[in-house]
């Protein structure tokens, strides 16, 4: 057992039931919790009951319902990273796939060592993705508690008719009289001067 990899969880969908079960035995080998479904049907309740695996492979060819039309849903509303076996290469296919986010693509019959490491180079992109995703929303909150005092800043210079390094130091100075981060100050300071616009 590959004892370097912690414990990831993976989600399988096949319509195959010998290649599921090749698989799954010889990913658990290989350190690995495996969850296993037979149609997009199956994986999708198994989804609706809490599941949430670090990584989905998804075969693309099933009966019915397609593994891109899950994959869809798993880029869109669960946020889970997921890959893509198909039987056959096919150019549209492998395009269809990186434009709804894929992260890997293996033509079959695949095995378990052929597929450990591009799980694994799926799941160390998955990672960097989240993390580009967290830093992007921390910027932008930064930017919006920027702009939020900034606006604070400029009613209390037109208000008290004060330069823009002391209407700063004013806010600044009642913020922590009042034990208050400046941002909610700013916000509250903007929402009266709206409201007393409103009233014009």
């Amino acid at each position: 057992m590959n004892t370097n990899i912690n414990k990831h969880s993976l989600l399988l969908v096949d319509d195959d039931r010998v290649v599921l079960a090749i698989l799954a035995l010889g990913l658990s080998r290989a350190g690995y919790t495996v969850s296993t479904a037979e149609s997009v049907d199956e994986a999708e309740a198994l989804l609706a009951s809490g599941e949430r695996p670090h990584l989905a492979i998804l075969d693309v060819n099933m009966p019915g319902r397609s593994g891109l039309e899950l994959a869809e849903r798993l880029c869109s509303f669960d946020r889970i990273p997921f890959m893509l076996l198909t039987a056959y290469s096919d150019h549209d296919i492998v395009e269809q796939a990186a434009a709804c986010g894929a992260l890997g693509y293996l033509v079959k019959p695949v095995d378990t060592r052929q597929l450990v490491p591009t799980i694994e180079a799926a799941l160390a992109r998955a990672t960097e993705l989240q993390s580009l995703r967290v830093t992007g929303q921390q910027l932008q909150n930064a930017l919006d508690t920027e702009r939020e005092i900034s606006v604070a800043i400029g009613i209390t210079m037109v208000q008290y008719r004060l330069g823009r390094k002391a209407a700063f130091e004013l806010l600044r100075k009642t913020a922590r009289s009042q034990r208050r981060k400046l941002t909610e100050l700013a916000i509250d300071i903007i929402k009266a001067s709206e409201t007393l616009n409103l009233g014009e």
